[in-house]
């Protein structure tokens, strides 16, 4: 399994540096190739790059810490303490999964009046963390306040938590995003509503509630503005399968830290989450970068030239797409899928054998078009990518989204 991933991570390597090489010797502009190169490299880092997220999530006993790792798992991955502290000493944890890992600093409740269940090497819970930041930054903190206690004395755990994010930057230079998090509020009144998506006028109103209370103390004390989110992670399990669920918002959460976190954070985490809408997010994101570079390589008129890098990306992209799904990704699956598409004398040549013809209809208007089609076709290639990969559509259904989203696309250019 690990020979096989680093096969793949080593083939997208290439592929980028091929892609790279080509700008080099291309005919491109100097300062459209110098955006072009750090488009690139950006792209690049999302695979090339690619690590587990390193989350620090910091909350008193019984916040929700373990059973939120679960819940971004969907799987049991973190014993939840149902009386007494469950984690000790504050270090890094990896937990993880055949589809990637999460680096979690899962440390001893803030606020605790006893020990927890591993040995604890330092007096507070604030200075065991301090410890495990010097060699790892993390890339965000969650913190972490049971609904039914945000209205309760939290003001020294966020006095702790603006410490560690003065020791964050301190150490490393770095300013961490924070995100509130409320968490189970299924156990806000009214308790009959448990069920999501609480859509009982006072539970909402409970919510909101806590939600503007909570943002309104670490205001106060961290001042930066910190977004609040409000979730219930509980899930039960039996024999390693999910037997009843109750996770809300959680998707939420993961779409918005996939905005917070460092680019090569990004694709592990969206894979393991196994949620749809932020993996298309991400998906998206991508989709629009490529289609800038494709944009400006397209906008020079030199077809044959520059078909290596319009292709090249392409196909990075849809590999990275395929990645982010968490499909068994390796170079045949992408030549199959480029196939499928009725795509089989290259993207790049394709597209700019369009624009040619489109040229001599249309004298004068060489470069704005064949930019237009590239990115056009890098927008549908990207579209039946999510479509196939991500959606588990058929080559079929993903074929007709290409040669729909295509039409569009030219009909808009028109």
């Amino acid at each position: 399994m690990k020979d096989n991933k680093n096969n793949i991570y080593q083939q997208m390597e290439e592929l980028f540096r091929f892609i790279l090489n080509n700008v080099d010797r291309s005919k491109v502009s100097s300062k459209n190739k110098a955006q072009i190169k750090e488009e690139i490299i950006g792209l690049q880092s999302f695979v090339v790059g690619a690590r587990p997220a390193r989350i620090a999530i910091v909350g008193r006993r019984g916040a929700g810490k373990s059973s939120l790792i679960n819940a971004i798992f969907g799987e049991e991955k973190a014993e939840v303490g149902d009386y007494k502290s469950q984690t000790g000493s504050g270090k890094w944890y990896l937990f993880e999964n055949k589809l990637g890992g999460i680096d979690i600093l899962d440390t001893r409740g803030l606020g605790e009046s006893h020990r927890p269940e591993e040995a604890s090497r330092s007096e507070t819970p604030i200075e065991e963390v301090k410890q495990s930041i010097k060699n790892k930054c993390p890339d965000v903190i969650l913190f972490l306040c049971k609904g039914k206690e945000v209205g309760s004395r939290i003001d020294e755990d966020l006095h702790q938590l603006l410490q560690l994010k003065r020791d964050i930057y301190e150490m490393h230079t770095y300013e961490v995003p924070i995100v509130g998090i409320v968490t189970q509020v299924d156990e806000l009144a009214p308790v009959s509503d448990s069920e999501p998506p609480f859509k009982h006028p006072k539970k909402q109103e409970n919510i909101s509630a806590t939600v503007d209370l909570l943002g309104e103390k670490i205001k106060e004390i961290i001042a930066t503005p910190v977004i609040v989110i409000p979730i219930s992670a509980y899930v039960e399990y039996e024999n390693g399968k999910i037997i009843y669920d109750r996770r809300w918002n959680i998707d939420v959460l993961l779409d918005y830290l996939i905005t917070e976190l460092p680019r090569e954070a990004q694709v592990i985490l969206a894979k393991i989450s196994k949620v749809k809408s932020v993996q298309k997010k991400l998906a998206r994101n991508i989709g629009k970068s490529v289609m800038t570079v494709t944009g400006l390589v397209g906008a020079t008129p030199v077809p044959i030239a520059d078909m290596p890098i319009i292709t090249g990306l392409q196909l990075s992209m849809i590999g990275t797409i395929a990645m982010i799904s968490g499909k068994k990704l390796n170079r045949k699956t992408i030549i199959q899928f480029v196939g499928a598409m009725g795509v089989n004398v290259g993207v790049g040549v394709a597209l700019r054998e369009i624009s040619r013809h489109l040229v001599k209809v249309f004298p004068g208007a060489g470069s704005i078009i064949s930019a237009s089609i590239a990115s056009a076709g890098t927008y549908a290639l990207c579209e039946a990518a999510i479509a196939y990969f991500i959606d588990s559509k058929s080559e079929e259904e993903a074929k007709k989204i290409f040669e729909e989203q295509l039409e569009k696309e030219r009909e808009k250019n028109n």
